[in-house]
């Protein structure tokens, strides 16, 4: 329905794989319950292994429902509509400047990374490389806490006063209470049939 390539869908997905892995493999060692097989001494469970799965479906899912809303729609509008649902203000601020400032931060951070590479340095397992890099991060983080001072001192400065403002209206349309009625509808559905099962 919305048309995104499956290959951007997928490359999307691919990062966020990398978080979910490690608890799939971790759960069938760590669950008490019905064994399966010993892998290196290390008892794997029906339990765990069940667990795993479920966890990384569920959050395979919650990407792939999410992922077409974040990618077809503006982040600004995005922003809009978690303050129209009244998600609290503090959240929806944390999120907006997140967004907002780690590309920032990022391109500082590598700026940093080619002025230290110039001056001859190789990322080695040695002190001196340790706590050069150590360094380095402590002046991102300085660095970044001065931006967040002079920007919040000029947001102030030209009255901000905590709220996203958009030229997009938010009408609700009647195409709309029939999609949330349906969506609704939908999850009471699952609900009961997992219910039954």
């Amino acid at each position: 329905l919305s048309r995104l390539p499956l290959r951007f869908a997928l490359r999307h997905i691919k990062w966020v794989s990398l978080f979910i892995i490690p608890f799939f493999i971790i759960m069938p060692f760590t669950m008490e319950g019905t064994e399966i097989c010993t892998i290196h001494g290390l008892k794997v469970t029906y339990e765990g292994v069940e667990y795993g799965v479920l966890i990384t479906l569920r959050a395979l899912s919650a990407v792939i429902l999410i992922l077409p809303m974040i990618a077809t729609t503006r982040f600004e509008e995005t922003i809009k509509a978690l303050e129209r649902l009244r998600v609290p203000s503090i959240m929806v601020q944390m999120l907006m400047f997140t967004y907002r400032y780690i590309f920032v931060f990022g391109e500082e951070w590598e700026r940093m990374w080619r002025a230290i590479e110039s001056r001859g340095f190789r990322l080695r397992t040695t002190l001196y490389a340790l706590r050069t890099m150590g360094r380095a991060m402590g002046m991102l983080f300085v660095k970044s806490y001065e931006r967040s001072e002079r920007v919040y001192n000029a947001m102030r400065s030209r009255g901000y006063t905590g709220h996203q403002r958009t030229l997009a209206k938010f009408n609700l349309q009647k195409s709309d209470l029939v999609l949330s009625a349906l969506i609704i509808s939908l999850g009471i559905i699952l609900h009961i049939i997992q219910g039954v099962a």
